[in-house]
């Protein structure tokens, strides 16, 4: 039984990377194993919980021994860009990095240890399987807002694995993600608990007798209905309204970080030339995915853009630098079109005589004026600053590499004016802030018609990463039904509709500009007034049956039930 449930819980682990992408875009068969890739753990769980011949401690700690095994399998194949992002860009040898990788596994997959030890003292509790079944998808749900808040790495969420699911993702922008995540653990639990049901063997009456059998036809209608015929509904497609240039500079995220004087002349005529290019072909889809080219023209006297956008990157472009302002505004009167860009934010501290630096988006209007800021919220641990650095003293060549930033302190959104005379509100988010459902819905909410994204990617490499952060942004644009305008350093740079669509991109790792449509919305989602209330509710609900259920069940073992 133990090593079988262990190896149970590993199977859970290497299926459920396959609904995510693994070193390019996603194709859309795989997205299916979301389905069915739980019920080898939730079978182990109910199974370890089922072992009348074991003691209340030893179904308590495999519990949380098996669930603890999955989560940091999962997080090591799906995050496995970790070690390459540390060994490559983090100065690690390749023993220290893959050290990292390990203890961040480890610390992650703990969160599937609790829900390892939830399921067991459930069903343990309430001696029934189904009631156990039917609370999994609520205490993953559960699992899922606690990792968003408390390690902060809500990273590939189950839910976001439908992102091209055109009929599951009516539900994110009244639930978010989390509502979709319920559905796919739900029908995991159906299935685990049909198994179960039909391992077990017992005699039954009434319509309990053919349960089993039962639960495989309702799960496999729901696969077929929501999930197989889902990924082939057609989305709908708004018309866009404006345009905007997405500038890709493909800069070395290690060499790029300092310029030369002539460097500075030879980049600087390059973001010029492609700030320029607001007429010319892209990529109708996603990249290395075989979609089609499509074409923006302009007539003889091409319009200027809405917006034009160069992404959090290595440039050393300091907004107290004037000769980033000098280059900026040059860029502006050249376009006659506002400016997005990326740039490192820096305000002189008056106590100490030092400047406070942090990652930044400034704001430049079409006539040269720089308008505003937005500094980073949410920056990443181990990137962006240092987490008790003081007790990492075995990591000393990470914390001496690494000058810890300052976080942002107000969410910001832009009125932005265009060469039409129209003006438009913007709200403008860094890298891995795109992750945060919680947070991005925020600046759709502070009255944003459009979103814009800057990012940095090349620290990953051609890994899984830059793939399942564009999936996760895509969620983003669902849940609050805006256009997203994604500009990345070196790939994947898109324009993403309200429905989650990848309407434009350009190839990745070169140096290229996206012509990219887009438009304005401003009604409000449900999710984006409220937020994660449903979330909020399965954890409420998943804690209380917890605390309720381990109660129970250590009065029953002492005798006292």
């Amino acid at each position: 039984m133990p090593r079988l449930s262990m190896a149970l819980g590993v199977l859970s682990a290497a299926l459920l990377d396959l609904p995510f992408p693994l070193a390019g875009p996603l194709p859309a068969w795989r997205a299916q194993f979301a389905w069915l890739a739980l019920v080898p753990l939730m079978v182990a769980l109910l199974r370890i919980a089922e072992s009348p011949e074991r003691g209340l401690r030893w179904r308590l700690g495999w519990a949380l021994g098996v669930g603890w095994t999955a989560g940091a399998v999962w997080y090591g194949l799906n995050c496995y860009w970790v070690y390459g992002t540390m060994h490559t860009y983090g100065d690690m040898g390749p023993a220290m990095a893959a050290v990292c990788l390990v203890l961040f596994s480890l610390f992650l997959g703990a969160w599937w240890a609790l829900l390892g030890l939830a399921v067991v003292v459930v069903r343990l509790a309430t001696n029934r399987r189904g009631v156990a079944a039917a609370m999994m998808p609520v205490l993953w749900v559960a699992m899922e807002l606690a990792i968003s808040r408390v390690p902060s790495f809500p990273w590939d969420q189950l839910g976001v694995s439908q992102v091209d699911n055109g009929l599951l993702m009516r539900l994110a922008p009244w639930t978010g993600v989390y509502g979709v995540s319920f559905v796919l653990a739900g029908v995991n639990a159906l299935l685990a608990w049909a198994v179960v049901e039909a391992l077990a063997g017992e005699k039954r009456g009434g319509w309990l007798k053919h349960g089993p059998t039962g639960a495989v036809v309702v799960a496999a209608v729901l696969v077929g209905g929501l999930g197989v015929a889902g990924m082939r509904v057609e989305k709908p497609r708004p018309a866009a309204q404006a345009t905007a240039v997405l500038v890709q500079p493909n800069l070395d995220v290690i060499a790029d970080n300092t310029w030369t004087a002539a460097r500075w002349t030879e980049k600087l005529a390059e973001f010029r030339k492609l700030a320029g290019e607001g007429c010319k072909q892209y990529i109708a889809g996603l990249p290395e995915t075989g979609a089609p080219l499509g074409e923006v023209e302009c007539g003889p006297v091409p319009e200027p853009p809405a917006l034009i956008a160069w992404p959090e990157s290595p440039a050393p472009f300091r907004d107290a630098d004037p000769q980033f302002r000098a280059a900026i505004e040059g860029i502006v009167q050249a376009d006659r079109a506002p400016v997005v860009v990326g740039n490192v934010g820096m305000d002189l501290d008056a106590a100490s005589q030092s400047y406070r630096i942090y990652n930044s988006a400034s704001v430049v209007s079409r006539e040269g004026n720089f308008v505003g800021r937005y500094d980073k919220m949410h920056l990443v641990p181990f990137g962006e600053y240092i987490p008790a650095r003081g007790l990492l003293f075995f990591a000393k060549q990470l914390t001496q590499n690494l000058e810890d930033l300052q976080r942002g302190e107000v969410r910001k959104t832009f009125r932005i004016g265009a060469g039409d005379g129209t003006a438009h509100r913007y709200g403008i988010f860094l890298c891995y802030e795109s992750v945060f459902a919680d947070e991005v819905r925020e600046f759709t909410r502070m009255g944003a018609e459009v979103l814009v994204n800057l990012s940095d990617d090349g620290w990953y490499g051609d890994t899984s990463a830059p793939w399942q952060h564009l999936n996760m942004a895509r969620m983003r644009a669902i849940e609050n039904h805006r256009w997203i305008l994604r500009d990345t350093n070196n790939g994947t740079t898109a324009s993403i509709d309200p429905y989650g669509t990848v309407r434009q991109s350009i190839p990745r790792h070169r140096a290229d500009a996206l012509p990219a449509e887009f438009g304005y919305e401003s009604e409000l989602t449900w999710y984006t007034v409220h937020g994660d209330v449903f979330a909020w509710g399965c954890l409420v609900l998943g804690g209380g049956a917890m605390v309720l259920g381990m109660r129970k069940v250590l009065w029953r073992e002492a005798g006292r039930g």
